[in-house]
């Protein structure tokens, strides 16, 4: 029988209405538009495209646009990662999901024990990053006929992290790559990566400051590091000034001019006249002339300038360039050494493949433009003027770190499209109705008869606020009010008119785990790291763990509002399912860690450092961090997870039990609670036994066991 026939009793119809036994609305006509949007989300269209591939799901996530050459989708249908680039050979790749399955399995598998979300960090991808980027400028030098060299520095704002810092500095010693800092503690961390880098590498201080900042700069002169002071504002000059005179130090002082050439873009904001950082070129002159009076005009040798994050083009490039070579070559009129041009940040990254010069998440050059529009900008207006090429030093994080880090995390259940009922009595629905309401449903049905699909879905519209006004009223039954809610969508899926998007549930936290997407509406890649060999069944949204309507990802890169995910395997979809579906969140190596907070007190994901080896699964996980635990983000917000458990075991001990579980064992489970990690355990339940509580499996509790075991000292009641 017809879908709306199935859902009405004909036999009591209304009086003046009846309905044809092959009463039903005509086949609804598919929206137009994104093929995946079908009215049934699990249903693709069939045909010549029935057949999936890797190469197909490649196409669609665009990995080969925003991925190359370090990620692709091998013949298992998982993504790999070519560690050497271009360079890698056929037995270097490593499959993420051995990461993963490395990681995830507990220790008695012979995993690590570790919980999602997870961080994997690629050290091999970075020094790839590091050596690109210099042989790019390399060959610009060197084809260019420049009389100079390229040093880079990597600003440590954009991933502070201890192992990513000493990596930068190790790889990067052979080219004098250095390290730039804009505070007090980032300083420190610079000075103490440096003393085991290349003497010659640069330590450029930058950002606001004091007295101790400075201070702390000159000192790190004084340790034979070459560290160079760049003016933010003209105040600090005399800072500069009075502390070398106290300490007895030399130092070499750059200045940061504010350009005309203004980046037009969101990540613009800091370029420009009207900057948040740097001199007007009044200012400029003046800083000149007091250095002159004071005999210090030799330490000025850096001209340091920044035209914004993801420069979008290199014609752009070069304009700023050419004139921050400007102001370098007026500098050295003026009698000042200079040696260094400071062309900043910028170096864009491509989000999302497109290679668009007309983007904020995509760049229209690769590395090997960059540097070439840089290297014939400043070698124009230098040999115009008759002055020496200077060191060219450029302060790119975004490129260096974001390709080596991904974050891998699971989708443990998504929304389920409930099937409409398909019969209601009519007797007991329309009873129900006030009159206004069943004049509607009359409408609606002759509607239905005729095939007229937008009044159809008027009058169901207007049926459905008229049965919510009752039921708020009191004068209609909540069955009643599903019988309707089950009409509507009927006729909505019949029409073609029901949202075919789902929403992914994702253990994640959306403002710890990558919170420039909130704060700015960063787009990064989100691809599932497996099943790519599956053609996707569904489109998705992704929803995280928090209690915030902004906690989910609705934006995804190419301008699309939702996801092309695959059907969730075990359990019918919901938390507990056999199957896992895990994500990867490519290219967020730089700025999410240090942006990230505690929002309903998730914490960080787990982190493993990954190496390519001549292993058998290509790769050696070289060093594993746990996620901090909920008795370390309780600390964080200046609880004492200590004095918590006492009060808690002291409450225990006052209740008493009948239920045969000792006061030990429930102390024991409570001190275990402060050493998980906040995020889901997928498959998990709470099981209570007579010696304890623990959440999911055996393994998950021994998991849990062996790390709290590390602190003895201070949790020895964690074991009954």
């Amino acid at each position: 029988m017809p879908a709306l026939a199935c859902c009405v009793d004909a036999a009591v119809a209304p009086p003046g209405y009846a309905f044809a036994g092959d009463s039903s609305l005509p086949a609804p006509v598919p929206f137009a538009g994104d093929p995946l949007a079908t009215n049934d989300a699990a249903a693709l269209p069939t045909g010549e495209h029935s057949h999936w591939s890797p190469s197909l799901s490649a196409d669609l996530y665009r990995i080969d646009g925003w991925g190359a050459p370090y990620f692709f989708v091998n013949t298992s249908g998982n993504i790999s990662v070519r560690p050497y680039g271009k360079n890698t050979l056929p037995h270097q790749e490593i499959d993420l999901m051995k990461i993963v399955k490395k990681v995830s399995d507990p220790k008695s598998a012979g995993g690590l024990g570790l919980q999602l979300p997870l961080i994997v960090r690629l050290p091999d991808v970075l020094q790839n990053r590091l050596e690109s980027l210099q042989s790019a400028f390399d060959f610009a030098i060197q084809s260019q006929g420049y009389e100079s060299h390229y040093q880079g520095v990597f600003p440590v704002k954009c991933n502070q992290d201890r192992f990513i810092v000493e990596d930068v500095v190790k790889f990067g010693s052979a080219f004098r790559f250095g390290l730039e800092a804009g505070s007090k503690p980032e300083l420190l961390l610079a000075m103490s990566c440096l003393c085991k880098g290349n003497p010659e590498a640069l330590l450029v201080c930058n950002g606001f400051k004091d007295a101790d900042y400075i201070a702390l700069a000159l000192v790190a002169r004084k340790l034979a590091l070459n560290t160079v002071i760049v003016l933010e504002q003209e105040e600090e000059l005399d800072l500069v000034i009075n502390l070398s005179q106290k300490l007895s130090v030399h130092p070499v002082i750059g200045v940061r001019a504010k350009l005309r050439t203004k980046h037009a873009g969101h990540f613009g904001s800091t370029s420009g006249e009207k900057g948040k950082f740097g001199l007007t070129t009044t200012q400029i002159l003046r800083v000149v002339r007091k250095l002159e009076q004071a005999g210090m005009l030799d330490s000025l040798q850096l001209l340091h300038f920044h035209i914004g994050s993801q420069i979008p083009s290199t014609d752009l490039l070069a304009d700023g360039v050419s004139e921050a070579a400007q102001i370098y070559c007026e500098l050295v009129r003026l009698g000042a050494h200079m040696r260094v041009i400071d062309i900043g940040g910028g170096l864009g990254i491509d989000y999302d493949g497109s290679k668009s010069s007309e983007s904020d998440i995509s760049v229209g050059y690769g590395l090997e433009e960059y540097a070439m529009a840089v290297v014939r900008a400043v070698q124009h207006v230098c040999d115009r003027k008759s002055v020496k090429h200077p060191v060219i030093c450029s302060e790119s994080g975004r490129a260096l770190v974001s390709h080596h880090s991904i974050l891998i995390f699971e989708a443990v259940s998504a929304s389920v499209h409930d099937s409409p009922a398909t019969s209601l009595s009519l007797q007991r629905f329309v009873e129900g109705l006030s009159e206004e309401a069943r004049v509607d449903y009359q409408n609606l049905a002759a509607a239905a008869v005729s095939g007229e699909y937008e009044t159809c879905l008027r009058f169901a519209d207007q049926l459905k606020q008229r049965c919510v006004d009752q039921f708020k009223e009191g004068s209609l039954g909540i069955e009643q009010l599903a019988d309707v809610d089950g009409l509507c969508d009927l006729v909505s899926k019949e029409v073609g008119a029901t949202d075919p998007v789902r929403t992914y549930h994702v253990n994640l936290s959306v403002f710890t785990c990558i919170p420039d997407f909130w704060g700015i509406g960063q787009l990064f890649p989100i691809v599932p790291i497996h099943r790519l060999d599956q053609r996707p069944g569904a489109r998705g949204i992704l929803s995280d763990l928090t209690c915030d309507s902004d906690g989910k990802i609705d934006k995804f890169i190419g301008g699309e509002s939702s996801l092309p995910l695959h059907e969730l395997e075990g359990s019918d979809v919901v938390f507990g399912g056999s199957g896992k579906y895990y994500l990867g969140m490519f290219l967020g190596g730089a700025y999410e860690e240090a942006l990230g907070g505690l929002h309903n007190l998730f914490g960080g994901p787990s982190v493993v450092r990954v190496l390519q080896s001549d292993g058998p699964h290509s790769f050696a996980v070289t060093r594993a961090m746990p996620g901090p635990s909920c008795g370390d983000v309780l600390r964080v917000m200046q609880h004492e997870p200590e004095l918590m458990f006492e009060t808690l075991k002291h409450r225990a001990e006052e209740c008493g039990h009948e239920d045969g579980m000792t006061n030990g064992s429930l102390a024991s489970g409570l001190a275990l609670s402060f050493h998980k990690m906040p995020y889901l355990v997928a498959g998990s339940s709470c099981c209570m036994t007579n010696s304890g509580y623990y959440y999911g499996n055996e393994d998950n509790y021994s998991r849990a066991a062996d790390s709290a075991a590390g602190d003895d000292d201070h949790w020895s009641y964690c074991f009954a």
